[in-house]
């Protein structure tokens, strides 16, 4: 993780700072080489479990020739062998929709990291199987953008519990208000806290 960020942490939230020394070593946040296979995958883990998820990910990968997703090579592929895969029939009209709007151009993936963040999650938020937490992983983990908080996500709102000490699990309202001074390195915030409760 970059030393800005951590010495920010430390100026503004020193019970967030103490946490990063006791958590294995971030790295740099690094941009995506393949917004279509990280979109694939996503909407693939949604409700499984990290193992199930790698696992059928994994299968899904080795349909494509050297492993490589690309939008045609996915509409070429039968539903039924994705469906082998182990992924569920919604989740294969998901992933050949969004193939579908890439092929048509409805969607430039490449365009994506020129938008400001409420704007890419926006764009991908009108398809089918991407919702917003989604987008703000998409954000994170493939812009690689580094002020980004998922306030609906489970682990992080049990994160914020468990490190203010919070009886019960934090409203919204109050993640917004926490998270806002972690701002501009909140992506790296989320990582510390999903950190803590691994």
């Amino acid at each position: 993780m970059h030393k800005k960020a951590v010495d920010y942490f430390r100026s503004v939230d020193p019970l967030l700072y103490s946490v990063i020394n006791k958590t294995k070593p971030l790295k740099p946040l690094e941009k995506s080489e393949n917004f279509l296979s990280d979109l694939c995958e996503a909407i693939i883990n949604q409700q499984l479990s990290d193992k199930a998820a790698a696992t059928i990910f994994a299968k899904f990968q080795r349909l494509f020739p050297k492993g490589i997703i690309t939008a045609k090579e996915l509409l070429k592929t039968p539903d039924g062998k994705i469906r082998e895969a182990g992924t569920s029939w919604k989740k294969v009209e998901f992933i050949k929709n969004l193939a579908k709007k890439i092929v048509r151009k409805e969607l430039e993936l490449e365009k994506l990291n020129k938008l400001k963040d409420h704007e890419v999650i926006t764009e991908l938020t009108k398809l089918h199987g991407i919702g917003k937490w989604t987008a703000e992983m998409f954000l994170m983990f493939s812009l690689a953008r580094e002020d980004v908080f998922s306030a609906g996500d489970l682990g992080l709102r049990r994160a914020i519990q468990n490190l203010y000490k919070l009886k019960k699990e934090p409203t919204l309202k109050q993640i917004e208000k926490i998270s806002k001074k972690w701002s501009p390195y909140r992506t790296y915030a989320a990582l510390i806290l999903w950190r803590s409760v691994d």
